[in-house]
């Protein structure tokens, strides 16, 4: 942007319509398109779009393949032609299998988020348009109201009643007048109210503004590299980091032990490091990453099948994780189709002056757009071309009031609705009678038996005011209360069907809405909620944190609360322990999205809200929550079998190789051999990310527990070295095995323990009775075959095998079923143990 606007804040707006060759009525399509090329997309950083390329860098800078790609020099250099070409090979064949499984899978999460992009409004060709966020262009006249998220930074050509929530950039959080007008050259963020910024969105009231700066240039774009553009680590993250260092740390301890001992004993230095590498290369769970990868995107196509985007693709195991949904109930426990049901005066009679009156209201308002307004006028049709709209006072969550001021040729008056007690609270009269304790009384009785019916009420009231050149808050008093308005919004069918569903899912549901107690106890119990345990929002203000923290767990509804005390209910949650999900879809529930562990919204919802969202619902139904969280439970599940089976086979044969290297006088298995052992049991292992997951992973949440993890690897790891072990001794000690026969031996038996065990461990219950995905099975079948079969194919020689004896062969066939059976029954103790089953599964 050209240094001559650097202070544009400090300049008229007219002369920055003017600099940027634009009009109040915004650019043609053709000029932003040449300014988008000119300027470059919106992003105050450079978005991450997948790439051949940047997967196939992702595979190639793995620390391990470069390993392997130093040994295969080394062999070079030491003329071991052999061995390079062993390695070099294997290199590019597991570069390859990692790069066409993780590029598919990520092109298909891309063509996802696609879906769900945010967009705003501007004027193009003196109409309103709605574009992608990234196309928004210096010059560019876009429109704000409630919800919009601010597209970029400029400076304010009208608003009404407009403020922002600025946040994120001055840490203030109390919402921000803006104003047209100008401010001094330096004057800091919080002084330019005639300014809006990229970033942060607009709390109430409407606003025009000019886009002066997009993309690196905003004030957000400038301060990024000092925010915290990674989002939090998830206790998913921070587990899956964990086991890598536990299992490195084991890597690097046994490396340098085989190393220094080889070298000490004088076995030959490359052949002794080639191991030692492949040793490493072995233990390691290299195809980790691409297991995640993969599971991950697969559950996010699974998630849109069922009508849930995923914004964020870690938040699918939160998601899976977890145990109480807190949620509002319009749209989710109701049907969200608002209709009114009448227009009442103060002595509870219809009424068509109420109707006309609100209905004018509705019309004339220009802040956000809501179902009860659009009720209103589907029911009425006012005719505002013979009014003048004088001025508007937008509605906001400290009021709960909305009041437009209107002239015609019975004068000006303002207009004031919402909720019942913030109207009422600033009447002095009610249908020009006095309004006493008497009158008040008979109004909240009304108020309250509506209410206890499950109905929806609203109140709407009136005065006379004097012309002026402007209105404002202080114009809300003395009002005359004029009536009533009631609307209905009935049970979404479906609904009792999905809370129990949740229910035994072991998800609790828990309903936080700003309606009031008597409405949101009606429709709590009308769908089969517990009602019999409510926080009111006066109550919160009442509880100190550590109080809130023990009543949030036993709370089944809270009502009448503002957006700040949905975020401290979800806080508090949190602080319990619990797993906790979000659902909404207004400008008040961002806060309480970003709080929480996995944040819901909606296809409609406004911009903020979706934004803060991780999950974007098609279809606002609790049973597609309910569908998300068991993909969730799925993904989880078929990562936690990938470790399982590193722990268990993998982890023990590594284990046993490195100790029988210090006794035998050779090497238990030659560095190609072992990357080859390790490269075909990987195959296999790709298909666990499709793999079928038993019900009873599904039934309750789970959570990563490293002590669990750990005591699997030590049980199940020691009973793989039993029969290492045991095949060790019968090579040497009952078919006198010499180097090249015990070695193509071992290589049968590791790789057929390895692939069984994955089979095996991947479920709880006995493995026949719990059937594989068909990719899984057949692949790891196919692999069986062929780990029979290498010793007896042409060129075996080269790689150091030799054909196998028949008795030799079935020995090792006899040894792999006593494994099976040996870890089904390790199984049916380990699981059976309530401590251990529960950290698990909990």
């Amino acid at each position: 942007m050209s240094s001559k606007l650097e202070a544009f804040w400090s300049r008229a707006p007219d002369e920055l319509l003017t600099r940027l060759t634009t009009t109040p009525d915004g650019l043609a399509d053709g000029e932003a398109e040449k300014r988008l090329k000119e300027y470059g997309p919106n992003e105050f950083r450079e978005q991450r779009h997948v790439t051949g390329w940047s997967v196939l860098w992702a595979q190639v800078r793995n620390p391990l393949l470069l390993l392997l790609v130093f040994a295969a020099g080394a062999s070079i250099v030491t003329r071991e032609w052999v061995d390079a070409i062993i390695v070099v090979t294997i290199v590019l064949a597991s570069v390859g299998v990692g790069f066409s499984r993780e590029y598919r899978a990520q092109r298909a999460v891309d063509e996802l988020r696609a879906r769900v992009r945010t967009h705003a409004t501007v004027m193009r060709n003196r109409l309103e348009k709605r574009v992608p966020l990234r196309e928004v262009v210096p010059g560019d006249v876009f429109l704000l109201a409630a919800g919009s998220l601010v597209p970029a930074d400029g400076v304010v050509l009208d608003a009404v009643d407009c403020f922002a929530t600025e946040a994120v950039l001055t840490g203030e959080s109390f919402p921000a007048e803006k104003r047209a007008g100008t401010a001094g050259p330096a004057a800091g963020l919080a002084e330019r109210t005639n300014c809006v910024f990229l970033g942060t969105s607009i709390r109430s009231g409407t606003a025009r503004c000019l886009a002066v700066r997009t993309g690196s240039d905003t004030e957000f774009g400038t301060i990024a590299h000092r925010l915290t553009l990674r989002p939090p680590e998830t206790e998913f993250d921070r587990g899956i980091r964990h086991f890598g260092y536990l299992l490195t740390s084991a890597m690097l301890a046994m490396v340098l032990l085989v190393l220094v001992t080889n070298v000490v004993f004088g076995r030959p230095a490359i052949e002794t490091l080639l191991f030692s590498i492949a040793l490493a290369v072995g233990l390691s769970p290299e195809l980790l990453p691409a297991i995640l990868s993969i599971n991950l995107s697969r559950g996010a196509q699974l998630m849109a099948k069922h009508g849930v985007l995923v914004r964020r693709l870690n938040a699918i195991v939160n998601l899976g994780s977890m145990d109480v949904l807190c949620t509002d109930k319009t749209g989710t426990l109701t049907e969200g189709a608002v209709r009114l049901e009448g227009a009442y005066d103060a002595q509870g009679d219809r009424s068509a002056t109420v109707l006309s009156e609100a209905a004018l209201n509705a019309a004339l308002q220009t802040g956000l757009e809501n179902p009860l307004d659009a009720a209103i006028l589907h029911a009425a049709s006012p005719n505002p071309s013979t009014i003048r709209k004088l001025g508007e006072v937008p509605y906001d969550f400290v009021r709960k009031r909305l009041s437009v001021v209107l002239g015609d040729s019975a004068g000006v008056r303002i207009i004031t609705k919402g909720a019942f007690e913030k109207v009422l609270q600033v009447c002095t009269t009610a249908q020009g009678g006095e309004l006493d304790s008497q009158a008040r009384n008979a109004l909240e009785q009304r108020f309250r038996q509506w209410s206890g019916e499950g109905t929806r009420v609203l109140a709407l009231a009136v005065r006379t005011l004097d012309e002026r050149a402007a209105y404002g808050r202080d114009d809300e008093h003395g009002l005359d209360f004029l009536g009533f308005l009631t609307f209905l919004d009935p049970p979404k069918e479906g609904v009792r069907e999905a809370l129990e569903g949740l229910e035994k899912l072991g998800v609790s549901v828990k309903l936080i809405t700003g309606d009031t107690r008597l409405v949101a106890e009606h429709v709590a119990t009308t769908v089969g909620m517990r009602a019999d345990r409510v926080l009111t929002g006066a109550d919160l203000d009442d509880l100190h944190d550590e109080a809130l923290w023990h009543a949030a767990e036993k709370t089944d509804l809270f009502v009448e609360v503002d957006p700040n005390q949905k975020e401290r209910i979800i806080l508090s949650l949190k602080k319990m322990g619990r797993v906790v999900g979000f659902l909404g879809d207004g400008i008040n529930d961002a806060p309480a999205m970003h709080a929480a562990d996995a944040g819901l919204s909606v296809e409609g919802a406004a911009d903020v809200a979706k934004e803060a969202a991780d999950f974007v619902l098609l279809d606002r139904h609790l049973d597609v929550i309910r569908r998300g969280i068991e993909e969730g439970r799925k993904t989880f599940a078929n990562t936690l079998k990938y470790i399982l089976t590193t722990t268990s086979a993998n982890l023990g044969n590594m284990v046993s190789m490195a100790v029988a290297s210090l006794f035998l006088p050779f090497l238990p298995l030659l560095a190609g051999q072992i990357l080859l052992n390790n490269f075909l049991s990987d195959i296999p292992a790709i298909g666990l990310a499709e793999d079928a997951v038993d019900p009873e992973l599904v039934e309750r949440p789970r959570r990563w527990d490293m002590r669990f993890i750990g005591r699997y690897m030590v049980e199940f790891g020691f009973l793989s070295s039993i029969f290492d072990l045991l095949t060790f001794g019968s090579l040497l000690w009952v078919f006198s095995a010499g180097a090249e026969l015990f070695r193509t031996g071992w290589f049968v038996e590791s790789l057929l323990t390895e692939l069984v065990i994955a089979l095996v461990v991947r479920t709880q219950r006995p493995f026949f009775r719990s059937r594989p995905g068909t990719l899984l099975l057949g692949s790891s079948l196919t692999v069986m075959g062929l780990a029979l079969a290498i010793p007896y194919f042409p060129g075996a020689a080269l790689l150091g095998f030799v054909p196998l004896p028949p008795t030799v062969l079935a020995a090792l066939v006899t040894i792999t079923i006593l494994y099976v059976a040996g870890t089904e029954l390790l199984k049916l103790r380990f699981y059976r143990t309530p401590a251990r089953y529960a950290s698990s599964t909990v």
